[in-house]
């Protein structure tokens, strides 16, 4: 689909936003927390001093992150008992962090809950439904804080045999009905579904932007909004030409939606 000169301008102001949200000061933490198998973050840093977490290409066998302004970025994360990557928290950046083959649980290569996220140039490969749901990246609101304000960008999800993004708010029949998940930016990133009938899929999550994007399989369709996942935003996407739709959207969700004529259910 040819972008539009009003979607061109939109992903100009939120490529803006993106680079003002990531101008932050860091410094070094302890290169000791990358020897444990799992990395598991429990102290972060402060707003203009995040605390950071460089595995400079080293391997661990996971990485959970429960602290608030974090820097996680450049390790492997090889056949770690999913999800693959969890962080719970505010201001966390996830990045340049590449995930094989996760295992055990629903099979996720990565979940995140909270405030002010950004995950950002990782790849996750070869998530399996043999152990369940698996999902390139997931956030739901039951026992867990709901996520807003979260930016995807730049990473790819490669041979993942359910969704890209399966994002659930409190208020979807199986959240706990506590606060709004929204305001999620989802910008450039290569989404390989191999089973799922879409790529991304939001039920009660508002606000959400989805540009840029590659949907390289035939998936049926490849976005659902649903449950009042509403005033969406959809330019610009690649999709597979044996994809049936680019978007599926329920009549909850329908207010304020702005993309291409959706084809049909999410």
């Amino acid at each position: 689909m040819p972008t539009s000169s009003r979607c061109a301008l939109r992903t100009a102001v939120l490529l803006a936003a993106a680079a003002a949200m990531g101008a932050t000061a860091s410094y070094p933490s302890s290169a000791s927390a990358a020897a444990h198998p799992r990395l598991v973050v429990t102290h972060g840093g402060t707003t203009a001093h995040p605390a950071v977490y460089d595995g400079h290409g080293h391997t661990v066998a996971g990485i959970t992150v429960e602290a608030n302004h974090v820097i996680v970025e450049n390790y492997r994360v090889t056949r770690p008992k999913a999800p693959g990557i969890e962080i719970t928290g505010d201001d966390i950046t996830i990045r340049n962090n590449t995930v094989t083959s996760p295992h055990g649980g629903d099979g996720d290569g990565m979940r995140f809950f909270g405030d002010d996220l950004r995950i950002q140039h990782n790849t996750v490969r070869g998530a399996s439904n043999r152990y369940g749901h698996a999902d390139c990246m997931q956030t739901f609101a039951s026992d867990t804080p709901p996520s807003r304000h979260v930016l995807i960008e730049g990473n790819r999800c490669e041979h993942i045999d359910n969704m890209c993004v399966m994002a659930e708010g409190p208020n979807d029949g199986e959240g706990d009905g506590h606060g709004h998940t929204f305001g999620f930016t989802i910008r450039g990133n290569y989404c390989e579904t191999l089973r799922a009938s879409q790529a991304l899929m939001f039920e009660d999550v508002q606000h959400v932007t989805i540009v840029g994007n590659t949907f390289a399989a035939p998936t049926d369709h490849a976005i659902g909004l649903a449950i009042h996942s509403m005033s969406a935003h959809v330019c610009g996407n690649r999709t597979n030409p044996r994809v049936r739709y680019e978007v599926g959207i329920d009549a909850s969700s329908r207010p304020g939606y702005r993309g291409p004529k959706p084809g049909g259910p999410p």
